[in-house]
């Protein structure tokens, strides 16, 4: 009697290949979450963009390294350069403000500072186009509100007239 289940290709019968190079691809997002989730950053854009909140030149002297839950709110571990703690210290309360506006929530309450040298950071080629000027009838214009809003919506609405097809 024959059972066309028990039939296997000859396929299917040999072992599965050791030591074979697999696609990284879609193991990508996994490994990278998981490498962000061991260093504690429940947000990997605060590593990813850091010159970004941060500034230049305090990228340049630090990088974030490791994010924690104290008993008074998150604590972010900052590698710089050996003796620009001391400069970056006295920044603080500016920075944690920078980074929490990024964040759009109150995650980092201190900072902790750790010397050790940095790793050069890649020379990344410009992608972004130059911003064109907004048109004095455009809405962003007209809105009076806090200083650091009203310029947030000015870069977004010249950010929308940069980019082709945003907002169509």
């Amino acid at each position: 009697m024959h059972n066309p289940h028990m039939t296997k290709s000859r396929q299917d019968e040999q072992p599965p290949r050791r030591n074979w190079v697999s696609p990284l691809g879609p193991d990508a997002t996994a490994v990278g979450r998981a490498a962000f989730d061991r260093a504690g950053f429940p947000d990997p854009s605060l590593v990813l963009r850091w010159a970004e909140i941060a500034g230049d030149e305090t990228a340049r002297l630090a990088r974030p390294v490791k994010f924690s839950q104290g008993p008074h709110g998150g604590v972010l571990t900052l590698r710089a350069v050996p003796g620009a703690a001391i400069f970056l210290q006295h920044e603080t309360r500016a920075l944690c403000e920078r980074i929490n506006g990024y964040l759009g929530r109150p995650v980092v309450a201190r900072l902790k500072f750790v010397q050790g040298a940095l790793a050069a950071r890649p020379a990344l080629a410009s992608r972004r186009p130059v911003p064109a000027p907004l048109p004095p009838d455009d809405p962003a214009q007209s809105y009076r509100g806090p200083e650091r809003l009203t310029e947030a919506l000015r870069k977004l609405a010249q950010a929308r007239r940069t980019r082709p097809n945003m907002g169509s």
